[in-house]
């Protein structure tokens, strides 16, 4: 499937060989960069034990397992809008004894279907890029959060604004994945806009571009042979000229991943 920019994401972009391809890199469960040691990263200096998280883009569910296990949240709703994730997702909370504590939600794009002032966290980790209107989004977050909770996401930002460049649409086209990027400016006064404070954002672009030239030495080196088994020799090659080209626009600094923290008020 090829990827069109600013339009609302649909179900089953991550296909199958996406999944195991991203799993390989990043960990079982995982589909975003960094894998459990980026969440750590993500959640140092703010202490969610004992929080009512509620997670945006939920997806295979490693991540809410590790709110639980590692990061003691009392209970996470993982919610998405691809029911073969989370069904995914409820299998493995299930085999880890922590259908209690986690639960999944599947929704359409739009307001999501929770109450007011429900939740003391609201977290995504790389999911946000992929919904087109970030102020609604982040007025929505407003209303779910309790008086004095907090928004804790990383999100996929571009560097600039304007037009994408010839080299971030072709990178669009080989992902095969729709981006809603905003940049750091933008989400600041989205965030702002909603009624947020206490606003933070951190630059993770230095963090990505190391971490994406060793995936591509990676892939194109060692991994290859097992890319090719688990994969097949076409798709293993899409995914090499994929992440070659994901290295430039980070060198770019065309995509410039950032962790996004603010509050509402009391």
């Amino acid at each position: 499937m090829e990827s069109t920019a600013d339009q609302a994401s649909v179900v089953g972009e991550y296909d199958d060989a996406l999944q195991a391809l991203l799993q390989l890199l990043w960990g079982d469960g995982f589909l975003s960069p960094g894998g459990a040691e980026e969440i750590r990263r993500l959640l140092a200096g703010s202490d969610i034990r004992g929080c009512r998280v509620l997670d945006v883009g939920a997806a295979l569910g490693a991540v809410d397992q590790l709110l639980v296990q590692e990061h003691g949240a009392a209970s996470v709703v993982g919610v998405d809008v691809d029911p073969t994730m989370l069904r995914q997702l409820d299998e493995r909370i299930a085999r880890a004894g922590l259908s209690a504590q986690i639960t999944s939600l599947c929704v359409a794009p739009g307001p999501l279907p929770v109450a007011d002032a429900s939740f003391d966290v609201v977290f995504s980790k790389d999911s946000i890029v992929q919904i087109p209107d970030k102020r609604a989004l982040f007025s929505d977050v407003f209303r779910i959060l309790r008086p004095g909770g907090r928004f804790i996401a990383s999100d996929w930002l571009r560097g600039g604004s304007g037009d994408y460049s010839p080299e971030m649409a072709e990178y669009f086209r080989l992902e095969g994945i729709v981006y809603n990027m905003a940049s750091m400016e933008e989400s600041i006064a989205a965030l702002q806009a909603a009624g947020f404070t206490d606003i933070e954002v951190f630059d993770r672009n230095k963090w990505y571009l190391e971490l994406a030239r060793r995936e591509l030495d990676s892939l194109a080196g060692p991994m290859y042979p097992l890319l090719v088994e688990r994969l097949g020799a076409d798709k293993a090659d899409h995914f090499v000229r994929n992440w070659r080209q994901l290295v430039l626009v980070v060198e770019r600094g065309e995509l410039r991943p950032g962790h996004l923290k603010a509050t509402r008020p009391a």
